[in-house]
C-alpha cells in the first residue's frame, strides 16, 4: 500500500497551483494515482482527494462518493487527471469538510450541476456529469489543483465556519 499523509494548513504547497499532467509523465501518473486510491481507503470515510494534499504537486484528484448518503449521482470510482469543470448550473450552500483542515467545516456555495472533462490514468478522455454532493466534492477536489481551500469560498468566517464534532474516541 501507498498510504501517504496528508498535509494539513498551512503547508504551504495547499495553496499553490499544481502542474498539468502530460504524455510523458506516465509514471508519475501511476505513482500518483496508488497514492490518491491507497490513502483515501484508508480513512474510511474519505469521498474525496487531490493530489496535492499528498505533496504531489501535479493535476489530479480521486472521487468516490458510491454509498455516501447524501449522493443523488454516483458515478463510482473518479480517478481524475488535469479535470476541468466546463459547465455549471445552479447554486447551492452547503456543509464541507476537509482532511487537510480536520478541526473545521464550512458553509460552502457551490454549482449544483457540473460537466468535468479529463483523462484517466490510462489516456482515455472522459466527461462527467454530476450533481448535488458529487458535483460539491469534484468542485472541492479539483478547487485544491488550483491552491484553494474550502476557506477560501466562505461568504463569512464570523458565520459560515465551525468547529468540527468529535464524534467518538
Amino acid at each position: 500500500m501507498a498510504v501517504r499523509e496528508v498535509l494539513r494548513y498551512p503547508h504551504p504547497s495547499l495553496k499553490r497551483e499544481a502542474r498539468d499532467l502530460g504524455p510523458d509523465d506516465g509514471e508519475v501518473i501511476t505513482a500518483v494515482a496508488r497514492d490518491l486510491m491507497d490513502t483515501m481507503e484508508s480513512f474510511g470515510h474519505c469521498v474525496g482527494i487531490a493530489a496535492p494534499q499528498l505533496d504531489h504537486l501535479v493535476r489530479m484528484i480521486a472521487v468516490d462518493v458510491t454509498g455516501h448518503k447524501k449522493a443523488t449521482t454516483q458515478n463510482g470510482l473518479l480517478l481524475l487527471v488535469n479535470p476541468v469543470i466546463v459547465a455549471t448550473e445552479g447554486a447551492e450552500v452547503g456543509r464541507e469538510g476537509c482532511l487537510s483542515i480536520p478541526h473545521l467545516t464550512a458553509n460552502v456555495r457551490r454549482a449544483t450541476t457540473v460537466r468535468v472533462e479529463a483523462t484517466t490514468p490510462e489516456g482515455n478522455a472522459v466527461a462527467v456529469e454530476s450533481e448535488a454532493f458529487e458535483a460539491r466534492c469534484l468542485q472541492h477536489e479539483i478547487d485544491h489543483l488550483d491552491g484553494l481551500l474550502f476557506l477560501d469560498r466562505v461568504e463569512s468566517v464570523a458565520t459560515d465556519v465551525f468547529r468540527r464534532k468529535n464524534y467518538g474516541g
